[in-house]
């Protein structure tokens, strides 16, 4: 606070003294501060510019576990910028230029501060190219889950909620600011590079050989994703689409291939609940990595672990994943107080699934959860569920009630038109709560103010 004030007030008298002429425009500008503005996470992300497109080019040696990346980060300054930050943790940078200049760098803590040899004016596109590397570490963020990147010598993934683009690449680490990428992965011979979007071409080079992924929608950060691994990779094409699919070769021929190769007929009937698949890619990866405890809902090809199938078929796992291509990564949160937005839709379109893949019906597993006065789910407020909380089952659970309450008041045409509409008016970009209950008030023709708050930012079970 002490930090941003002073800033603040820099600001402020150099914007007055330039107003008066007394400054040279150089010495005119702000600096973009640590920070996006989230509530729940005040130092993730950075202000005070927009990134349109990262270009990712990481060599991964598992041997070794070291890393050595190239990232050019093209970005367009909403203020004007005698330095800014990008996010960054566990690695040494060697060089940066911005807009081919020899810029000055510092770290502070997990931040790393730029100030490029010419201050650049509001409303500029600049590039920005950072050269950096060695041995990546878990995120310093304990809140979060399964962050950061994990290595063994059978290779390596970088996953995790709510952070984890840091721990390989510099970012604007915060949902708020998506953008484009092109990801380069150079692996040993035998390894496979995995990421994101539509697999653009292999090349060879010493026996190295270099992954070519581009995605094309907008993209969250921590939806990037970096395997490096001995995979079995299968290519298809679903409804014109590549499908692309990798299981680590550790993991036994059987359930996990046929569980993901049902992938697209899951992905067909969420349509009918959301619209469009809203990507130009399918897929998804299976890591054999310990430490990897939990499926992630990476942007295009979501990630399972060796033991999502160990007990069987089961693709209730896959539709939840599937269901964030929409919910999380097309609509993605404005910030991390709404999460629900993310995790009760994707639990909601599980249900959905279930009932229509044979089990138990919607009414049925919401009934089951009403009953039980003493839940934890009574105890949690799920669209302000505090930091320590943003996983907690409230967020998924009676986040998916409080959506099958709403399809009870306002019947399932305006219901199902609402989650329609709300897929279409935000793809590719961010909302908040107070977007969704808009939405569902202006397509219902009712206040719902009352039963909003009963549901989503109140203890005690809804009456």
């Amino acid at each position: 606070m002490r930090k941003a004030r002073i800033v603040g007030m820099m600001v402020v008298t150099s914007s007055l003294l330039a107003g008066c002429g007394l400054l040279p425009p150089s010495l005119t500008g702000q600096v973009g501060l640590a920070g996006i503005g989230d509530p729940y996470f005040p130092t993730y992300g950075n202000s005070g510019y927009d990134v349109e497109r990262y270009q990712l080019k990481v060599k991964f040696d598992p041997a070794t576990g070291r890393l050595d990346g190239t990232t050019t980060v093209r970005a367009k300054a909403t203020q004007p910028l005698d330095a800014f930050h990008l996010d960054l943790y566990g690695l040494t940078v060697s060089g940066v230029k911005v807009d081919g200049r020899t810029a000055k760098t510092a770290r502070e803590q997990d931040e790393l501060v730029i100030t490029p040899a010419v201050p650049i004016a509001s409303g500029a596109a600049f590039t920005t190219e950072v050269v950096y590397g060695g041995r990546p570490a878990d995120t310093p963020d304990k809140d979060a889950e399964g962050n950061g990147f994990f290595t063994s010598r059978r290779g390596a993934v970088a996953v995790g909620e709510p952070q984890s683009a840091a721990a390989w690449f510099p970012v604007n680490d915060h949902p708020r600011d998506k953008a484009l990428y092109d990801i380069e992965l150079t692996v040993p011979p035998g390894y496979s590079g995995i990421s994101n979007g539509l697999l653009r071409g292999r090349t060879e080079d010493g026996g190295w050989s270099t992954w070519k992924w581009e995605v094309t929608s907008p993209m969250a950060s921590y939806l990037a994703l970096m395997a490096v691994g001995k995979f079995r990779v299968t290519q298809g094409e679903h409804q014109g689409k590549p499908v692309i699919t990798a299981i680590a070769e550790k993991v036994p021929v059987g359930e996990a291939d046929r569980n993901l190769a049902r992938t697209p007929e899951v992905a067909d009937f969420l349509e009918t609940i959301a619209g469009p698949y809203p990507f130009d890619a399918y897929g998804g990866i299976v890591v054999a990595e310990k430490r990897v405890e939990d499926e992630m809902e990476s942007q295009t090809r979501p990630v399972y672990t060796a033991e999502t199938w160990a007990d069987g078929p089961d693709t209730v796992i896959l539709a939840h994943e599937l269901a964030h291509q929409w919910f999380g990564d097309s609509v993605s949160v404005d910030t991390w107080r709404d999460i629900w937005l993310n995790e009760g839709f994707a639990t909601y379109a599980e249900w959905l699934w279930q009932e229509h893949d044979g089990g138990p019906t919607v009414q049925s597993q919401y009934d089951k959860r009403y009953a039980d006065k003493k839940s934890d789910l009574w105890k949690v407020p799920t669209g302000d569920p505090g930091r320590e909380e943003i996983f907690s089952d409230s967020v998924y659970e009676r986040g998916a009630m409080t959506l099958h309450a709403l399809r009870k008041l306002v019947g399932d045409d305006t219901f199902f038109g609402i989650l329609r509409t709300w897929t279409a008016e935000h793809k590719d970009g961010n909302a908040s709560t107070a977007d969704f209950i808009a939405l569902a008030e202006k397509a219902s023709g009712r206040r719902l103010d009352g039963f909003f708050d009963q549901w989503l930012y109140t203890t005690g079970r809804p009456s």
